[in-house]
């Protein structure tokens, strides 16, 4: 079973916050995943709202897609995917999905699970099926 982590995952690595620990552990069990829009989100998260230098944020994540978590490209298929999820499941007031979230969901296979601290996002996993990870929420 592959885990998909969410930005927030590794944005809590980066902030050193309450998550950081849990997702380091899910990294070193191995057979953990990242979509290239949520690596994007990261490198958002981190330097727009956080104010982290992009370099900076390259430094600590950049090594972890050294062999440790898989990047996933995005492709046509996907982007039909989750275009249908957002269709079916974004409500701007009460659960706003992201596009980067809505891949995440997209990508996620009935044998993968996804790690986040996102209600929306793990609501929806559970919704389709897909078996959630809760991590503790992010401050991203």
């Amino acid at each position: 079973m592959k885990t998909l982590l969410d930005a927030n995952a590794l944005v809590a690595v980066i902030l050193g916050e309450p998550a950081m620990e849990p997702v380091l552990s899910l990294i070193r069990e191995g057979d953990t995943a990242m979509t290239a829009p949520n690596i994007a989100e990261v490198y958002d998260i981190a330097s727009r709202r956080e104010g982290i230098a992009v370099e900076r944020v390259g430094e600590v994540v950049e090594p972890l897609f050294e062999g440790m978590i898989e990047p996933i490209p995005f492709d046509v298929s996907l982007a039909r995917r989750a275009a249908e999820i957002r269709i079916e499941h974004y409500q701007r007031q009460t659960r706003s999905l992201s596009l980067a979230d809505v891949i995440l969901l997209a990508t996620a296979r009935l044998r993968d699970r996804i790690a986040s601290s996102d209600s929306d996002v793990l609501t929806v996993a559970t919704e389709l099926g897909i078996e959630t990870i809760e991590l503790p929420p992010s401050g991203g």
